[in-house]
């Protein structure tokens, strides 16, 4: 199957720090692929010069086998949705026009139908018309989630896109995203909570120090060895009637 995404030996740096080193990944659809790592490990920056939004001292990046430093916006814009882990707004514009940005290339008509649908399908509906400064970081992480799912991109990347939100609209979040996956896209997230993205995620990748240490199927990627080296974690993986999760405590 071809990659939806690839990286290869990407290496990036901020100022004089180098952020990732030779990073290499390769997305394909209709996977779901989590990002994990410790704090500042380049979980972000991984997804930044991936996608062209963090310049490369080495290697390259490309989305559905075009080089993304090749193409302009709006080409880019067609080929990946992105869901950056800041949730700030400039502007108290209703929900709807914010979800609508997704859609750039239908008419506003389109557009606005589209997004109010893809509100409903986040569980914001009756928040259409509500400016989004009114509205609480939950809400707006809804109505942001929204406008990702509103741009039909056949690669969906989101940065953190549960944090700060309660157990039943992670969930939510998570479901919506592995819909989409299991529609033909390609979905990647970067993740916290390590048990979650056992249970939500096919494909784990382990970011350390700007460097992928570990990468695989859920077990494989967050192995005994890798939890203790990389999280300073002493446990595992155990399944569960609810699929995955982690028992481990610090060492």
């Amino acid at each position: 199957m071809s990659a939806i995404w690839t990286l290869d030996a990407v290496t990036a740096r901020q100022g004089r720090k180098t952020v990732l080193e030779a990073a290499s990944l390769r997305v394909v659809s209709g996977e779901v692929v989590g990002i994990v790592g410790p704090n500042g490990a380049g979980k972000t920056s991984l997804l930044r010069a991936g996608l062209g939004l963090l310049p490369l001292e080495a290697g390259q990046a490309r989305l559905s086998g075009q080089p993304v430093t090749s193409l302009k916006p709006e080409a880019r814009a067609r080929l990946v949705g992105y869901l950056p882990q800041e949730r700030r707004a400039a502007w108290n514009l209703p929900a709807r026009m914010i979800a609508a940005l997704g859609a750039s290339d239908l008419s506003d008509t389109e557009a606005d139908a589209l997004a109010r649908a893809c509100l409903t399908r986040v569980g914001a509906g009756d928040l259409a018309d509500r400016g989004v400064l009114d509205m609480s970081g939950g809400e707006r992480a809804r109505v942001l989630l929204a406008r990702l799912l509103a741009t039909r991109a056949p690669l969906l990347v989101a940065d953190e896109p549960v944090a700060g939100l309660d157990p039943d609209a992670q969930l939510l979040t998570l479901d919506l995203l592995r819909a989409e996956a299991a529609g033909g896209a390609a979905v990647v997230v970067t993740l916290h909570d390590l048990g979650l993205a056992a249970r939500a995620c096919d494909r784990v990748v382990v970011v350390s120090q700007g460097r992928i240490v570990a990468e695989g199927a859920p077990r494989e990627a967050l192995s005994k060895d890798v939890l203790a080296q990389v999280f300073g974690l002493d446990g595992g993986l155990v399944e569960t009637s609810a699929g995955l999760v982690l028992a481990a405590r610090r060492v």
